[in-house]
């Protein structure tokens, strides 16, 4: 039985005892005299302690009552306390989910600004970068670096120059030194400095580029004012003439294959970048003629080039052919060419050779990151035509016939680029036969037997280098030199060709009065500007030898162009074969300076 029916069960036991008590009890009498109490009778015992039990129950009961009722009050307390708890923790929850919605609106609020945000500064970038090419277009528009013509780009360029030269003996030359021209002791210029101030040197060239599906094309053309009319001269207007530099058209194809055609440094030039044009590595000098042992010429030519993955090119060109001529003693047996002839556009007052074919030039090229190496070899082919009659006592012309000679040589460049690209240490040698006016010293390729058959004459240069490129300062060094072989042959007892031991130079070391104009003389000279003419000196050069020192500053450079100063120094000797009297020697040290503008 459970607990809570024990407080019933006591209550019907009790109403059950009291009614059966009742029920055997008698109807009570009308009320008699007291009498004195009779013995206890045990039955009323019995129901005084059942009653008394019940009683207890009974107290017990209400206790139990009373308990109830409080545990239902507490229970009641509970409830209401669990009610409002449980409306608390429903408002709570309702208010966290509230909160939870709230915060993911927030959140998605958040990732929608951040959205918003990366897109106004995907915007904002884009309209910066919108401004910023806006601005560059308007800039290219206002400062254009290249003209816009028909999907073609025309770049002006160039520089405007204003040097000066000073040289310990006289040349009569602007700033292009003519290295085999340095007088020896017996000259009256030896004894006379010269100060030459020019601005010839000022350069003009215009590229033009256009890009069709696989091809790109390129045309340039570059000039100064080094050159000189007939009638140029310095006494009022400097009246001189439009030198053609370079002028090329190129066509660069996608497979790596570049043919270029037009008048351009030769393929023996050595170059920055493979064998691209326009990246030729001419000496930093401010004298046009360079340094001697520097390899080049500017002449007409067909290249054809191969780029292998930029780190390997092979090149072959076939370009104009000339030759120099020195000899001595020799009958007039032979004729290699003529002076120029004006109506054909050529200069009167120089000789052009008659050539049979172009000279050719093939190189390779490795260029594995900071060094540059070149390997080349040319071929040139000299002719004449030989009068076997001409020593006869009546001169003839027949049996005459044609004689070809061939000239060759072998070349190399190695370059290494230091500190960052800023220093480069280089060397250079060329050498062969038939090859001297690939020099700077402008040496004889040929000379002629006496059976009036050309002979090439050996030829080396070699040129050391080093050049520290700056953010504002340049400078440079080099040491550089030229050999021309003695090819001397003997006939009748004297000496013939170049350098002969048997020819003399006693008269190197005499000085002459100034000569006496005639009439019709070319060129043209007056009283007071004609040299005496050195006698017995044969002076046929052995070696030319130079060294020069110098650097460039530039004051400004910046989309307005650049402005640069830049002195130089160079010392250059001069030594003639051996002849009899002796082995003529020549020095000539010269400072130079220049201040250039060059276009942006």
């Amino acid at each position: 039985m459970q607990p809570s029916a024990r407080p019933v069960t006591a209550a019907l036991l009790i109403f059950a005892l009291s009614a059966a008590t009742f029920a055997q009890s008698p109807t009570p009498a009308k009320a008699k005299p007291r009498k004195k109490p009779a013995a206890a009778d045990p039955v009323r015992e019995e129901v005084k302690q059942l009653h008394d039990l019940v009683a207890a129950q009974q107290q017990q009961l209400e206790a139990q009552h009373q308990q109830l009722d409080d545990l239902k009050g507490q229970l009641q307390q509970v409830l209401s306390a669990t009610r409002q708890t449980n409306a608390a923790a429903a408002a709570a929850q309702s208010k966290a989910e509230s909160a939870a919605a709230e915060a993911a609106q927030q959140e998605q609020a958040v990732v929608t600004l951040h959205s918003d945000v990366a897109d106004l500064k995907q915007t904002s970038s884009s309209t910066a970068l919108s401004l910023q090419e806006t601005q560059k277009s308007v800039a290219s528009l206002q400062n254009p670096l290249a003209l816009h013509y028909r999907g073609i780009d025309i770049t002006p360029g160039g520089f405007l120059s204003a040097d000066m030269v000073w040289r310990r003996a006289a040349l009569g030359s602007d700033i292009s030194t003519p290295l085999n021209s340095i007088p020896f002791a017996g000259s009256s210029a030896t004894d006379l400095s010269e100060f030459f101030a020019s601005g010839r040197a000022s350069r003009l060239s215009l590229l033009a580029q256009g890009q069709l599906a696989s091809i790109r094309l390129t045309g340039y053309v570059e000039s100064d004012f080094l050159s000189s009319g007939i009638t140029s001269n310095s006494n009022a207007t400097n009246s001189y003439t439009l030198r053609l530099r370079q002028g090329f058209a190129q066509a660069a194809f996608n497979n790596g294959w570049t043919v270029t055609g037009g008048q351009t440094w030769s393929l023996v030039t050595e170059t920055r970048v493979g064998t691209d044009n326009r990246s030729e590595l001419i000496p930093m000098t401010v004298d046009t003629n360079y340094n001697a042992g520097f390899s080049d010429a500017r002449q007409f030519g067909f290249r054809a080039e191969r780029n292998f993955s930029n780190r390997f090119w092979l090149a072959f060109s076939a370009e104009n052919a000339e030759a120099t001529l020195t000899a001595h003693g020799n009958t007039q047996n032979f004729l290699i060419g003529s002076a120029g002839t004006s109506s054909g556009a050529y200069n009167p007052s120089a000789t052009y050779s008659f050539n049979k074919l172009p000279d050719f030039i093939a190189k390779a090229v490795y260029q594995p990151g900071a060094v540059h190496l070149e390997l080349f070899g040319l071929v040139s082919t000299f002719r004449d035509r030989v009068f076997p009659g001409a020593n006869l006592t009546t001169p003839t012309a027949a049996g005459a016939f044609n004689n070809t000679s061939v000239g060759k040589g072998v070349g190399g460049n190695a370059r290494v680029s230091l500190i960052n690209k800023h220093l480069d240490i280089a060397g250079h040698f060329l050498g062969g036969t038939g090859i001297g006016r690939y020099g700077v010293g402008s040496l004889a390729d040929v000379t002629v037997r006496p059976d009036g058959v050309l002979v090439p004459i050996r030829n080396y240069q070699v040129l050391g280098t080093i050049e520290y490129r700056g953010k504002k300062l340049d400078v440079y060094a080099y040491g550089g030199g030229e050999y021309d072989q003695r090819t001397a042959f003997v006939s009748g007892g004297k000496g013939e060709g170049y350098g002969s031991s048997l020819l003399s130079s006693a008269g190197c070391y005499t000085e002459t009065v100034p000569g006496t104009p005639v009439s019709g003389q070319f060129p043209t000279s007056s009283s007071g500007f004609l040299p005496g003419a050195l006698v017995n000196c044969s002076g046929d050069t052995r070696t030319l030898l130079e060294g020069t020192l110098g650097f460039w500053y530039r004051f400004y450079k910046g989309p307005k162009g650049t402005i640069q100063l830049g002195p130089q120094f160079s010392y250059v000797d001069r030594t003639a074969w051996a002849g009899v009297g002796g082995s003529p020697n020549a020095v000539e040290p010269m400072i130079f300076t220049s201040v250039r503008y060059f276009l942006p």
